[in-house]
């Protein structure tokens, strides 16, 4: 086990962790004491201790929460290292080799810290479901079509900003797990910001924003329009904000929760 690189990780996904840690030197040296051969034995000890401290005791329904998003993180994580890998998918020489690359590990990052986060709160990670990307049949060319892979990559990172945002609810018992979470919300709503902007330059005739317009998908079309439906809401906290701004500005001023039902129906045909 590499405790170095696992400390990184976790700085990367929450880079406020050693606020509650004393610093990144005292976590360090929590590890540093165990020597000799108890070392593999002590090391899930000591990481459960860090992780006590800083996001204190988890319980069934904040593992429940993790669990579920671990399952979306593995899903992102296995389709962009399936991507960076599809010979001549993404143009060579480009841009676009480093942003499905940077994104392919962030994904794999948040994949280890929500394992290593389960594991310490005394839950068991949900183990890797098997996946077909092709959504039976519906994406046939999802590794071999550069347009289609960003659609479907699209399509994820939308719909993953919505389902963080949807268990906000369940964790708000634990404010540091709830921080750790919107966290990788964020990265991920970085992620569809840039995907959908590596869509738009790619110059197909359609106009494609940064963020959801509306319950528009993008030219992506019905085989998606579940992870879009409910984002043209214009009221928010009570206040039809339509009174201030336009129909379409109102709906791109906010993600809208999607239910964990919900994600389970859009992934589903994702999972073998």
């Amino acid at each position: 086990m590499n405790i170095h690189k696992l400390i990184t990780d976790i700085e990367k996904v929450d880079p406020e962790v050693y606020e509650r840690l004393d610093s990144r030197r005292s976590a360090v040296s929590q590890f540093a004491k165990i020597g000799g051969k108890l070392a593999l034995a002590a090391v899930p000890l000591a990481l459960g201790g860090m992780f006590k401290k800083a996001y204190g005791q988890g319980n069934s329904t904040i593992v429940g929460v993790l669990n579920f998003a671990l399952t979306l993180e593995y899903l992102e994580a296995e389709f962009y290292t399936r991507g960076a890998a599809a010979p001549a998918l993404v143009p060579v020489g480009t841009p676009a080799v480093g942003a499905i690359n940077t994104i392919r590990d962030h994904e794999n990052q948040h994949v280890n810290f929500l394992k290593t986060a389960i594991s310490s709160l005394g839950g068991t990670a949900v183990a890797k479901p098997t996946f077909d990307f092709t959504a039976r049949g519906t994406f046939p060319t999802v590794f071999t079509n550069y347009d289609v892979f960003l659609a479907v990559a699209q399509t994820f990172e939308d719909t993953g900003v919505r389902a963080y945002k949807g268990q906000a609810g369940a964790l708000i018992s634990n404010n540091d797990v709830l921080t750790a979470a919107l966290q990788i919300h964020s990265v991920e709503a970085r992620h569809a910001s840039h995907i959908r902007q590596m869509r738009q330059a790619r110059n197909t005739g359609i106009s494609i924003k940064p963020w959801i317009t509306g319950k528009d998908t993008g030219g992506i079309g019905s085989n998606v329009q579940a992870s879009y439906d409910g984002e043209e809401i214009t009221t928010q906290a009570g206040v039809n904000i339509l009174s201030f701004v336009s129909a379409s500005a109102a709906s791109e001023s906010f993600d809208e929760p999607l239910s964990r039902s919900a994600v389970e129906t859009i992934v589903a045909p994702f999972i073998v």
